[in-house]
């Protein structure tokens, strides 16, 4: 029981050094990784129409 206890103390301390974005940066973050992930939909979206249209020409 012990040890789980000094898990939770070790965590809580480490927690203490985190540097945490602020309103901005997080803000920014979140822009960029709703782009790359939009990025990546549409991307993905292309390539499964063409390999799409090339399976139905073949078949």
């Amino acid at each position: 029981m012990q040890r789980i206890v000094n898990f939770f103390k070790d965590v809580s301390r480490e927690m203490k050094k985190v540097s945490w974005p602020k309103g901005k940066e997080l803000t920014r973050y979140t822009i960029i990784v709703i782009a790359t992930v939009a990025f990546a939909v549409v991307f993905f979206a292309i390539i499964d129409l063409g390999i799409s249209s090339l399976i139905r020409l073949v078949s």
